[in-house]
């Protein structure tokens, strides 16, 4: 089977997580605050439950099994989840802009769809829209052009007003899972850290996942980097923790990459492998696109072909994960376990192709949602059952 990858334009997207962490690489804020926004407006949220937006959707899949026989899940909202999700998505925003606007487009409507929409089986999703450093702003920046000036902090901002709009007005005491991807990630890393972490707000974090940027753990430890009183998740009915990694396949290992590393002395970026909290490796659950983080993927699934009508496919068994200290890495080793004797593909697509060749550069940080999102959906129900319980 060929192995399907993602073109040029998508390897922008992945410096999202890169200018995020490399605050050097930014000019100070422009001097003039912009406005805030008010996230009492509806129309600054990309999903709100209830909401016929971008999360309302179908996410039925078609399972490929190894003999090349196909049957259908079907999936169903949870309109009276017991708990929130709060999403701060990666970057994905098309604007020919330095920052985003506050309109939802191709980017930010695409994205929840691999990333956030499957979750509201088990709780009631909140997105804020906010105004992200664009795909053309990190272009703009990747090209020298020094008349910019950078406000690293508008997203920032942003993401903690509607996180406070939200705690006011919408949590109502409820438990609530934050997740984020990339630069998403990134921001919630900060909030986290200056907004939550060791306040009486804690109580009421079900758990983070902060996947595709780095959280910083000392080595051999859980706990004491980025968040003092915030541990790594090691078991699915633990709360008040933290799922981190950055995924990269076995057979293209990191290599000079921004991921997969922390910054401070004695520092290693934390990896929770959601296949297997406690350690070791494990199956990876993944739900494969026909987009993935807006770009099309026309993976085929099984040879000959055939015809599948879901927008969303899984293949038991194909994916294994393991966290992996290597290099001076530390990562979610993805392995592909395709057997060229059976009629279904022996790979699965996202890729980032850079230079002509499938990048280890960036790893799998498109697909780092999406490669495990049944064991993270799973690990959300049994830590709210924990959560209720206490």
């Amino acid at each position: 089977m060929l192995r399907r990858t993602l073109p040029f334009p998508a390897f922008v997207l992945a410096l999202g997580a890169l200018l995020l962490a490399s605050s050097s690489l930014l000019a100070q804020a422009a001097e003039a605050a912009p406005v805030s926004n008010d996230y009492a407006d509806p129309a600054t949220w990309l999903c709100l439950p209830g909401r016929d937006d971008a999360c309302a959707i179908d996410l039925t899949a078609t399972v490929v099994a190894a003999d090349g026989s196909l049957t259908t899940e079907a999936w169903a909202a949870d309109m009276d989840a017991p708990i929130d999700c709060f999403y701060v998505y990666p970057t994905v925003s098309r604007d020919q802009t330095r920052d985003s606007d506050m309109t939802a487009g191709p980017g930010e409507n695409g994205v929840v769809r691999s990333q956030l929409a499957r979750f509201t089986s088990k709780c009631r999703v909140y997105a804020p829209l906010y105004r992200q450093v664009t795909i053309a702003g990190l272009q703009a920046l990747i090209a020298g052009d020094g008349a910019i000036e950078w406000d690293v902090n508008l997203g920032y901002r942003d993401v903690v007003d509607a996180w406070n709009h939200y705690l006011e007005y919408n949590n109502d005491g409820r438990g609530v899972v934050l997740m984020g991807h990339s630069q998403g990630t990134g921001i919630l890393v900060k909030m986290i850290a200056a907004e939550i972490d060791g306040q009486a707000v804690q109580d009421r974090m079900i758990s983070a996942i902060l996947l595709g940027n780095s959280v910083a753990v000392p080595e051999g430890k859980d706990v004491g980097g980025s968040f003092d009183h915030i541990p790594l998740c090691r078991s699915a009915d633990q709360i008040g923790c933290a799922i981190t990694y950055m995924s990269f396949r076995s057979t293209v290992p990191p290599e000079e990459t921004f991921f997969g590393v922390a910054e401070g002395e004695g520092m290693v970026a934390g990896c929770t492998n959601p296949a297997s909290l406690s350690g070791g490796a494990g199956e990876l659950d993944a739900y494969h696109g026909r987009s993935i983080v807006g770009f099309p993927s026309n993976t085929q699934w099984t040879d000959p072909a055939n015809p599948i009508e879901t927008e969303f496919v899984k293949t038991p068994g194909l994916v294994r994960g393991e966290c992996v200290q290597r290099d001076g890495y530390s990562y979610l080793e993805v392995t592909v376990q395709g057997d060229p004797n059976d009629p279904r593909t022996d790979d699965i697509p996202g890729d980032l192709i850079f230079g002509g060749t499938p990048g280890g550069l960036w790893g799998l940080h498109l697909i780092d949602v999406s490669v495990a999102m049944g064991n993270l959906v799973g690990i959300v129900g049994r830590q709210t059952e924990a959560y209720l319980k206490r």
